[in-house]
């Protein structure tokens, strides 16, 4: 007898069989996956007979009509949801016919996304650079008080610096087989021959970036085009900074971080345009511009690089980032810190790499010194810590998260290190922006749970649905995403949550949860729920998103195949679809978006050409004012485009008497409107020919409808 039959039969492992394999499936939830060992598959294949002849190349698959429909059917569903929207049912009933045929396209194979980055990840190596460390913790802390006052200067800037510096050092591992930048860089110009390659898909890649370049910049004075109140208040912050008061958080209306403040200032230094509307509006474009890049790596790092180049493209033509870009405020810097944050925290999941989350936390800490809703973003740095580590499920991989979370966090914190010296010094002022819109202050319209439901409901609808009622960064009342977009959107989040089930792998959860992540800033507007969906508060969404979007066009166009005629019939369609995108996002933002905007802002660029001629005939601007009416034009902002940015030219109606005591020319402009008496300011008209009947009174009339404004004139006294 063998030794093996001694054995008794218990003791041998028991192979699962096909009842056990499909339990693991159903119930993924239980942790138990089972899968058929491949020893026991190949044992079972019986090896062909040597006469057989060889197998013939399985046939290419079928065309992909199925999803096709279903794509054409999710289209037709979302133009349903096109502005006016009647009824969003017979929208509701098409997406559910389109998303079975989907389902159905999926189990068939025909369209999957494609696979994800394989990962390489590795334990990290628990080292650092002891003195670097010890050094850089006392200097963090010196920096800290020396930011009292909040006030840059010179020093404090030089030792925080150094000890953000020592302390990335201390942490980084340098890799011996990289060459460094300066090394390559030598090497690179010690070549007495340089050839530059061009492939077909760097054309593809500039050709992308010459048409997102245009749809950004393209009537960059024209759309939008006027300025309102927060404007003339960031203009007046600007104008601190450039008169000797670098501020670390500018307490101005109630609040503002500093990065965007010295980006303008930058902006101001470089294309020498002053402090006006077309400055700001450079600045926040370029932010715009510099996320792009960013997407494109995400995509690529996530999928591949057609994920990358369809993601930069539709996110660069597409309305919601191309109006959030183009208002001349802060609103890109939450998108321009979130994009990369995301990159070199997932590559550094997938790595392993430590260098990654260095990275990663000085983005976050840039971010966090950006704009008030990217204080949501480190809630979506522990989401992905846990979930990396839950889906791992190794004491190696959740020590080596732990790790690598509080490397991110405490490079943000070196980073944070000024403004956290305010929000030491002044709580209130720091956070009132965010929680007053929490319901700190005021009370807030109903039970909070019921209220925070309906602003999730209605955050997440934006995308396909309902993009909010606020003019100046939207048009109201239509869907943030375009017909093609939109659709692509919801196909893209039903494919990575099947995906999902199936494969169960760590980042298509993040990628899901971090869409509701992100919108948390605008969801989180409890005590102004009508102020929910907010496309600038929620921008930083757009980051995943557009990905998400990019995934699922990449894998309509992997479904039909390698072969020339397939390969042909997926470029016209995705060509089509992109012609589309484009065609309808460049009507939403240069016509629909910048009519409704010119009708809701009001034209202090007239008033400031008639401010700038009068100074020009008359040698001063001094005599001159603007007679406030309830929601009108805001008296600072024509004084931006008549070069005098620190006046406001507001002369109180109560006080129109005292310009009598001022000698030379005046000219006073005041609200007019023919069509509604209530809105034409008679009061003062009336008031001003009392004081000076020998004043003359004419009508500027605007071009936009309703925006006509009264001059009146006063000439000098002629002398005896």
């Amino acid at each position: 007898m063998s030794d093996e039959s001694r054995i008794p039969k218990s003791e041998f492992p028991q192979e699962p069989s096909v009842l056990d394999y499909v339990k693991s499936k159903l119930f993924f939830w239980r942790g138990q996956s089972v899968e058929i060992p491949a020893q026991a598959v190949e044992e079972k294949v019986e090896p062909e007979p040597q006469s057989q002849p060889a197998e013939e190349p399985s046939p290419a698959k079928s065309f992909p009509w199925i999803s096709l429909i279903a794509l054409g059917i999710a289209l037709f569903a979302q133009r349903l949801f096109e502005p006016p929207v009647s009824s969003a049912i017979p929208g509701i009933t098409f997406y559910v016919a389109a998303l079975g045929l989907l389902l159905i396209a999926v189990l068939r194979g025909e369209w999957t996304l494609a696979p994800l980055v394989e990962s390489t990840a590795g334990s990290d190596p628990m080292t650092f650079r002891r003195n670097a460390f010890l050094i850089s913790l006392p200097l963090a802390i010196f920096a800290f008080f020396l930011f009292s006052g909040n006030l840059f200067n010179l020093f404090n800037l030089t030792i925080w610096l150094i000890a953000i510096g020592l302390f990335v050092w201390s942490l980084w591992i340098p890799d011996p087989n990289k060459l460094s930048l300066w090394q390559r860089t030598r090497n690179f110009l010690a070549h007495k021959n340089w050839q530059i390659n061009i492939s077909r898909w760097t054309l593809l890649i500039i050709a992308a970036a010459v048409i997102v370049f245009f749809f950004r910049v393209y009537h960059i004075q024209q759309t939008p085009s006027e300025p309102f109140s927060d404007h003339a208040e960031k203009i007046l912050d600007i104008y601190d900074i450039l008169h000797g008061q670098p501020h670390i958080f500018f307490p101005r209306n109630t609040g503002r971080e500093a990065i965007g403040m010295y980006w303008i200032v930058l902006t101001v230094w470089i294309f020498n345009t002053g402090l006006s509307f077309l400055t700001t509006k450079i600045a926040t474009i370029s932010m715009g511009l510099v996320t792009l890049p960013y997407i494109y790596l995400l995509g690529k790092e996530i999928a591949n690089r057609r994920v990358g180049l369809l993601a930069f493209f539709l996110a660069g033509i597409a309305y919601w980032p191309n109006v959030i870009s183009r208002i001349g405020l802060r609103f890109p810097l939450y998108p321009l810190f979130v994009a990369p944050m995301m990159l070199y925290l997932i590559r550094g999941l997938r790595t392993g790499d430590r260098n990654q989350f260095i990275i990663a936390g000085i983005f976050l800490g840039l971010g966090l010194n950006g704009y008030t809703p990217y204080r949501i973003v480190p809630f979506l740095v522990i989401a992905a810590m846990i979930l990396f580590a839950l889906h791992i499920r190794s004491k190696t991989s959740a020590r080596d998260a732990l790790v690598w979370l509080t490397i991110v966090g405490l490079v943000s914190l070196f980073i944070f290190l000024p403004l956290m010296r305010y929000a030491t010094e002044n709580p209130e002022g720091f956070s009132f922006r965010a929680f007053s819109r929490l319901g700190e202050g005021q009370a807030i319209p109903g039970p909070i749970l019921q209220v925070f439901f309906s602003n999730l409901w209605n955050g997440l609808k934006m995308f396909n649905w309902d993009d909010g009622n606020i003019w100046v960064n939207s048009l109201p009342h239509r869907p943030a995403l375009d017909v093609v977009s939109g659709a692509l959107f919801l196909i893209g989040i039903v494919l990575l949550i099947v995906r999902y089930i199936r494969k169960r792998n760590w980042l298509d959860l993040f990628l899901l949860l971090s869409i509701p992540i992100l919108l948390m800033p605008s969801i989180l507007s409890l005590a102004f729920p009508d102020e929910n969906p907010a496309l600038n508060r929620a921008s930083g969404a757009f980051v995943p998103v557009f990905i998400v979007v990019a995934m699922a066009l990449d894998g309509f166009i992997a479904a039909f195949g390698s072969s020339k005629n397939r390969t042909a019939w997926a470029a016209i369609i995705t060509g089509v679809l992109l012609l589309w995108s484009a065609s309808q996002n460049f009507d939403i933002v240069f016509h629909q978006f910048d009519t409704n905007y010119r009708l809701g802002a009001w034209n202090s660029s007239e008033m400031g050409a008639v401010i700038k001629e009068f100074g020009l005939v008359y040698g001063e601007t001094d005599t001159v004012w603007i007679v406030p009416f309830p929601y009108w034009v805001d008296t600072r902002l024509p004084g931006v485009w008549a070069g005098i940015p620190n006046r406001d030219f507001a002369m109180p109606f109560d006080q129109l008497a005292s310009t009598t005591q001022i000698s030379g020319p005046k000219l006073f402009i005041v609200k007019a409107s023919l069509d509604n008496p209530e809105a034409n300011d008679q009061q003062s008209l009336d008031a001003l020919k009392l004081l000076y009947p020998q004043g003359t009174l004419s009508l500027h009339k605007s071009p936009v409808p309703d925006h006509d404004f009264w001059i009146y004139f006063v000439p000098a006294p002629t002398t005896p």
